[in-house]
Formats: C-alpha cells, structure tokens, sequence
C-alpha cells in the first residue's frame, strides 16, 4: 500500500486534480492500493471531509492539529494510521507531511519516503507571506533541506526545481522524477470547433472577430496583477475588438479594469468544474507573473489548461520550464515580445495546439516516471 499524505489542503480543483486524480491514476494503472491519507483544517472539517470524500470514498480525511507551527503534533494520528495500513510507501506532498513521513520512517525502517517537491518552499512562504510564524519560517529551510537530502526519492514539478535543489540545498543525488502538473479529465474532454467557440462566446457578449484574451484563476497578490494589468491596458487600448476575460471571483482589480474598459472587460465565476468549457472562448491565455524565485520553479497547471483549451499563452520570462517550452512548440509568446502583427491563431491551429497539450500533460504520459517512483 501507499499513502499519499498531504497537510493542510483544503478541497479545491487544484486539490482534485493533483491529489485525487494521482491516486486514482494509481490505483488504476498500477498493481498497487494507494490510499488519501489528508490532514485538514478544524475550520469547516465536516463539510471539506465531505467534500473530498464524495470525489474519492476510501480517503482517509483527519483533523489537523490547530495552527501549522503545532504540525508535529499531528504525528500521533499518522502513527496510529501508519500502525493500522502498514503502508511500503508514502508520497507526502509538502515539506512538512514529508517531515512527518520521515518520523515515521525513523521508527519503521523498511518503509520509504518520497518527497512530492511542488515548488520552493522557503522561498515561496518568504516571497509571498504564505506563513507569518517566525520560528516557523526560520525552521523552514532547513526542514526543506532535510527533506530534499534525506527522502528516498523525489517528484520535482520542474528542471528548474532540481537546479535549485542542487544550488541551494547541495542536492547531488538522480534519484527524481519530473513530473509537472498534469489536466484532469474535464480538460483532457475538450473537443474544439468553430461551432463550440461562438456559442461559448455568444453567451459572454463576444463576437467571432474579437481577440480574446483569457485570465484564468485568482488575482491574489502573489500572482502579480500590476504586471498582468498594464499588460491588458496596453492591448484594450489598441483596439475595441480586443476583449479581456476574467474567470475570476469578482475583484477591486478587476473592477477597475472594467470601469476603464466596460465594453472590453468581462468576468465571469465558474466553478472548476466548469472552466474546461468555457477556456476556448479565447486566442490567448495569460500567465504573467513577477520574476521571484517562487515563479522560476513553478509548474503552474493554468498553463497546461490554456493549451488544452486551445489558447496560445502569453507568459512571463523565466516561468518554470515553460517559458522555453513555449518557444520550442510555438505554443505562445514572451510578454515583453507580443504586438499587433502577431496573428491570432485559428480554430486548426487551436485544435493542434489543443492535441499536443493534453497528450504531454496527461497523467499517462508520465506513467513510467510513476512506475519509476512506486517500484523502487
């Protein structure tokens, strides 16, 4: 058996895609049980339990010790669910679950950790204010180190995130996959047409000869919005046939826009059930972002679901790996580069860059680094 360990995650489409989705992918293609073992908050516990529980019945879903500077307090329950499955394996997403895996390691020494390395973490709790404990945040890098140095494998999001590990924390070992954040099913079943486009875009208010631009997901500080919106200022002041798209809660920021521009701005809340439908609506997906090194290591997933919806992404430089991917595929443009004779892609166009997306972000695409991970 593994477990899939995470802490402090609450419900969410991220959480449904990249927790629940990977242990179902593996109980699906591999002759293994792998079980949900999630730590939540106190704080709506019931309703987020149920909610994880209606995606994925045999989760295990516990109530985590109050307040994140208390983790180690929630090693008790872990070890009395350790003492019950008795699992070869635990996948801890995080570097505190991963910091409570090794514990368990420490007393059970046949078990193997591996670390599931979602960004750099230090860097991002101090960059983006994620955790305002101070003995918190100065035990943090070292309880990243330790995890980093002393798991016995490794999932990075990114090339990017080895090299830091190496310059920063004097990783030498090769034991690690790379495995970026994968679609789910919902962005894996997008089908494209002309006919699916203008009906999406007819009940936004759009017209088949607008360009599109899409913004996907939350407009928090960290995802720098001073740079998205000078960006978007300087393309809806080109042209009335340029539109923007929030598929946003609404915002200050966003309603400031929309002051500016009211015939060019729209947003709209979805669901994250339901953003998979209405993505294609757009030529181009936006993911600028500040130059931290939080964002030099990401593995944003918005990216992958604008590919998959068929739009060419305008992103930032230094982005993950992506930015050079993006280049390499012709999947999209450097911000600091997009103008007006840039031709906005048509619907084959959308279709293929569509095809290749989901194909290279499926979780079946990265089967044999899984296999890798479950078998030794």
């Amino acid at each position: 058996m593994i477990f899939y360990l995470t802490v402090n995650e609450a419900p969410s489409g991220i959480f449904s895609s990249q927790v629940i989705d990977v242990v179902k992918f593996l109980n699906k293609n591999f002759e293994t049980e792998a079980r949900l073992l999630a730590f939540i908050s106190l704080r709506g516990y019931f309703a987020n339990r149920k909610r994880i529980k209606n995606e994925l019945p045999n989760a295990i879903v516990l109530p985590m010790y109050p307040k994140m500077q208390n983790w180690k307090k929630n090693n008790f329950l872990l070890s009395l669910f350790y003492s019950i499955y008795k699992p070869e394996k635990i996948i801890a997403r995080s570097v505190i679950a991963t910091k409570l895996a090794l514990a368990i390691r420490d007393k059970n020494k046949g078990i193997k950790v591996i670390y599931d390395g979602r960004g750099a973490i230090e860097a991002e709790w101090r960059e983006y204010k994620v955790i305002t404990d101070n003995e918190l945040l100065n035990s943090i890098a070292s309880y990243e180190k330790e995890v980093i140095l002393n798991s016995d494998n490794r999932i990075a999001v990114s090339n990017a995130l080895v090299d830091h590990w190496k310059t920063n924390f004097s990783y030498k070992e090769t034991k690690h996959v790379i495995i970026p954040c994968t679609l789910n099913n919902a962005f894996e079943a997008i089908k494209i047409s002309d006919e699916a486009i203008l009906k999406k875009r007819k009940e936004l208010g759009l017209k088949a000869g607008d360009t599109v631009f899409v913004y996907s997901g939350s407009v928090a500080g960290w995802q720098s919005f001073n740079l998205l919106a000078a960006f978007i200022e300087s393309v809806l002041q080109k042209s009335i046939l340029n539109k923007i798209v929030f598929f946003s809660p609404g915002d200050p920021n966003i309603e400031k826009l929309q002051k500016a521009f009211p015939e060019q701005t729209i947003c709209k809340h979805l669901d994250s059930n339901k953003v998979a439908d209405y993505l294609m609506v757009g030529d181009y997906g936006l993911l600028i972002r500040e130059n931290s090194v939080t964002n030099k290591v990401a593995s944003p997933v918005k990216y992958a679901e604008y590919l998959a919806g068929g739009l060419k992404v305008i992103i930032s430089p230094e982005l993950g790996d992506y930015t050079q991917l993006s280049s390499k595929k012709k999947w999209g443009y450097l911000y600091t580069e997009f103008n007006d004779a840039i031709i906005k892609p048509g619907v084959l166009e959308k279709q293929k860059i569509s095809t290749e997306a989901i194909q290279f972000f499926s979780k079946q695409n990265y089967k044999e680094q899984y296999l890798q991970l479950i078998s030794t």
